[in-house]
């Protein structure tokens, strides 16, 4: 419960304003019942069951934006009709309700619920005692719209720009590791669900040090960027690319399985041969391969990935090795990392294969995600 709050700002908002109303409602509902006004008691029990609808569907149901509409409309046309019912101390009420509409509502529509509340309330001359008086609650109103409106929006770009440094990595403006595993969740529950199969991709540029060592890092932070250009030009838009630390990034491929996979990554591999470069010549990057497996949990899978770079660099780099292969080769899962010795059996096998060629995969199809731009 504590973590949707934390997470869901809208959803927080509802919830707060939501326990406001009721709070603050409930005593004057009671009072009035008490005091033999029944239509105001009536009406004020129907905007509590309103807005208590609005939070109870929001928390249900996850979708914040009809919560957040139900909450607003309730809470304008509330205000209205106590106005109406009460007289001039139900006017009080529409303020709060001019402010909590832009946290409730897209602005647009909040514009055109206070600016109807207010005309509404203005149509019926016996709430106001004046005309002055009238006309000073008209102005307010909208100096209270206009300022709440101001704050809204600042409050808006303020958790937009946080958002985006949570999840951006700001040189290569990729999504960070955060996403990453965000993304990989879904990815997951997805699998499960609807059965479509996943690839992921590590892929760790080789040499990297060396560049940055000799070059400076400024060139290095230009491969890097550079790198980032060349895959998102030339993958599908449903594939997902994630800085996973320093050199080191994720690309999550979706719909790619068997023959198409093993056609993306030999392309990618010659896609980077070719067109990235440094001062002192080509980069190469090598490659850790492996799809979802049924039931797999993110942890294991990710692991696989990592262990098959890591023989991919192992075994002379600037090479593709498929988690599959390994398998079939007989090494156990985190060997490598731990061992840092590469697997002999697999090394049997390697020497006979072109270094973009998995052993154990087929022979390459037409269901590329990744194509070489000339």
């Amino acid at each position: 419960m504590l973590h949707r709050l934390k997470n869901d700002f809208r959803l927080s908002i509802i919830t707060l304003l939501g326990a406001s109303a009721v709070l603050g409602i409930t005593p004057f509902a009671v009072l009035r019942f008490l005091q033999g006004n029944t239509m105001a008691g009536l009406l004020d029990t129907v905007i509590l069951a309103g807005i208590s609808f609005g939070v109870i569907y929001s928390w249900l149901t996850g979708n914040t934006r009809v919560g957040g509409m139900v909450l607003a409309l309730m809470a304008c046309g509330g205000a209205v009709s106590v106005g109406y019912v009460v007289g001039e101390p139900g006017l009080f009420w529409l303020y709060p309700c001019l402010v909590t509409t832009f946290f409730l509502v897209a602005p647009k529509i909040a514009i055109v619920l206070n600016i109807a509340s207010v005309l509404v309330l203005m149509s019926f001359g016996e709430a106001f005692s004046s005309q002055v008086q009238m006309w000073s609650f008209a102005s307010t109103a909208v100096v209270v719209s206009a300022c709440a409106y101001v704050f809204a929006y600042r409050n808006k770009n303020q958790r937009v720009r946080l958002e985006h440094l949570a999840t951006i990595d700001p040189l290569t403006g990729v999504k960070n590791r955060r996403s990453m595993d965000e993304a990989l969740d879904l990815a997951a529950a997805n699998a499960e669900q609807t059965g479509q199969s996943y690839a992921l991709v590590l892929l760790d540029l080789d040499h990297f040090k060396t560049i940055n060592d000799d070059y400076g890092h400024g060139v290095g932070d230009s491969v890097l960027t550079e790198l980032v250009a060349l895959i998102e030009h030339n993958t599908r838009k449903s594939d997902q690319l994630f800085r996973y630390g320093g050199e080191e990034f994720v690309l999550l491929l979706p719909g790619v399985d068997g023959v198409g996979l093993q056609s993306v990554m030999t392309n990618l591999q010659q896609l980077l041969r070719r067109r990235l470069k440094h001062p002192g010549g080509a980069v190469t990057a090598s490659f850790g391969v492996a799809l979802l497996g049924h039931g797999e949990s993110v942890a294991s899978w990710l692991r696989r990935a990592d262990n098959a770079l890591y023989e991919a660099k192992e075994s002379g780099r600037d090479r593709i090795v498929y988690a599959d292969a390994l398998a079939q080769a007989g090494s156990g899962a985190g060997r490598y990392r731990n061992s840092r010795q590469p697997s002999s059996k697999l090394a049997e096998v390697s020497p006979a294969v072109n270094p973009t060629q998995n052993p154990a995969a087929p022979s390459a199809g037409s269901n590329a995600s990744v194509k070489v731009r000339k």
